[in-house]
């Protein structure tokens, strides 16, 4: 492609090859010569939500003053040099959280007990991630879904309400987003694609034969089938359509090594600082790519892990949640605590160090994270924070106090607000935006 320094390149501009297209990354070259010769660049939005399970020492995160000048605390130092490019949230409230259930209603508002429904990251995914060959990641330090079980290693649940997979180990999601098939695995995956479709035609046949004999709680049930079905046909569609387009090749100068597995279930030798920074990063490079615009990600489950042996505690995470107003396990639980605010803050500089346009990565990136539970494994003194977005109309305030219990959800539907995405009717429990926030 030859690209004259005069001219402008679209934004969804593509490289194309034999057979193959290839979305490019943010370039100056997508910039306007003039302001008044054409418009800025529409912005591509991307949604992060992560999960800290069991709660912080809150004692040691909130600020004691609020305001953009706010002292900074102990937990929170490592991010003392993103100021102004995050708020604390004080004030938040998960109705359905507390104990160790709050991993099911963090996304959906909808108690663990209960029927779920689809999750506002899927919401999200459905608007803006359309276009992309993820149209959402499911990161976790657990893989799989948990579910039934208080260790739920996942925040995304489809339409139906169930529960969507997520992965934990780095080489395994780095393969998924950027190494391209052998020629093997494309023909084992073009067999394997009409396999599947033939095998739901074949479904969708006897189940549309049986309809008529069913009474009306099991038409229900098979209506709810037959989405199942179509949502899984969209998604063979779309993994079609995208077997034939090759991969990002993304730039991994100063990044760590993706070439072999590190699941946080594996070798005595796992580190969990390397592997933070290599989950961390990779969702910067997806975003980079626009391989995928929404991600969620468990960093932290409830009940088990939480904590590693290179760390040096004397006990696990959750045994420090029961700190029994002890100081030194409250000081242990506040250096758990702020080595994982140093990982965040090695987040928030990777996706600062990107630049799209005159505006880096982090500045179109809404990023909010909090927990199922405060301290004491209580539904409200939620740790919460809401990062980057600043290109987005996000307008950061240091540390807001927020009414009492306003709901955790007031924030997702205004991190939704701002990525242009419309939620119709009443949202979880949620009261409205928080217009401090809304520029």
């Amino acid at each position: 492609m030859k690209i004259s320094k005069s001219s402008n390149l679209s934004r969804r501009c593509l490289l194309r090859g034999a057979g193959a297209a290839i979305s490019l990354p943010y370039l100056e070259a997508m910039m306007p010569t003039s302001v008044f010769a054409l418009p800025e660049p529409k912005v591509t939005p991307r949604l992060g939500i992560f999960y800290f399970g069991m709660g912080m020492n809150v004692r040691e995160f909130f600020p004691k003053d609020f305001g953009p000048d706010f002292t900074t605390p102990r937990i929170l130092q490592p991010l003392e040099k993103h100021r102004g490019n995050f708020t604390v949230l004080s004030g938040t409230y998960l109705q359905e959280g507390g104990g160790h259930k709050g991993t099911y209603p963090f996304s959906t508002g909808i108690a663990r007990e209960k029927k779920q429904a689809i999750s506002f990251d899927q919401i999200a995914s459905e608007a803006i991630g359309k276009d992309t060959r993820f149209p959402s990641l499911q990161m976790s330090i657990k893989r799989g879904t948990g579910f039934g079980g208080p260790d739920l290693a996942t925040l995304s649940w489809n339409r139906q309400g169930v529960p969507l997979p997520a992965e934990n180990d780095p080489k395994v999601l780095f393969d998924r987003l950027f190494r391209p098939p052998t020629e093997d695995q494309k023909a084992n995956q073009s067999t394997e694609f009409r396999h599947r479709q033939s095998v739901l035609d074949l479904v969708r046949e006897d189940a549309g034969r049986l309809q008529k004999k069913l009474g009306k709680s099991d038409q229900e049930t098979l209506d709810q089938y037959f989405n199942s079905v179509r949502e899984l046909e969209k998604e063979i569609e779309r993994q079609v359509a995208w077997s034939s387009k090759e991969k990002p090749d993304p730039k991994l100068e100063g990044i760590g090594d993706y070439s072999t597995a590190v699941p946080p279930d594996g070798s005595d030798e796992f580190s969990y600082e390397r592997y933070s920074k290599l989950m961390y990063d990779l969702i910067a490079l997806a975003f980079q790519t626009d391989s995928s615009r929404v991600v969620t990600y468990v960093v932290r489950t409830e009940l088990k892990g939480g904590s590693y042996p290179e760390w040096g505690l004397s006990k696990d995470y959750h045994s420090l949640t029961h700190h029994g107003n002890i100081a030194e396990n409250l000081d242990e639980l506040a250096r758990a605590d702020t080595i994982y605010m140093r990982h965040w803050a090695h987040f928030l500089s990777r996706l600062n160090s990107i630049s799209e346009g005159d505006k880096t990565l982090l500045d179109h990136s809404a990023l909010g994270f909090s927990s199922g539970m405060g301290i004491g494994h209580s539904r409200d003194l939620l740790p919460t924070v809401i990062s980057g977005g600043a290109g987005l109309g996000i307008r950061h305030q240091g540390h807001l106090d927020l009414p009492q219990n306003t709901p955790l959800s007031n924030l997702w539907l205004t991190m939704m607000n701002r990525i242009g995405v419309e939620v119709p009717g009443q949202f979880h429990d949620s009261t409205g935006l928080i217009d401090e926030l809304v520029s």
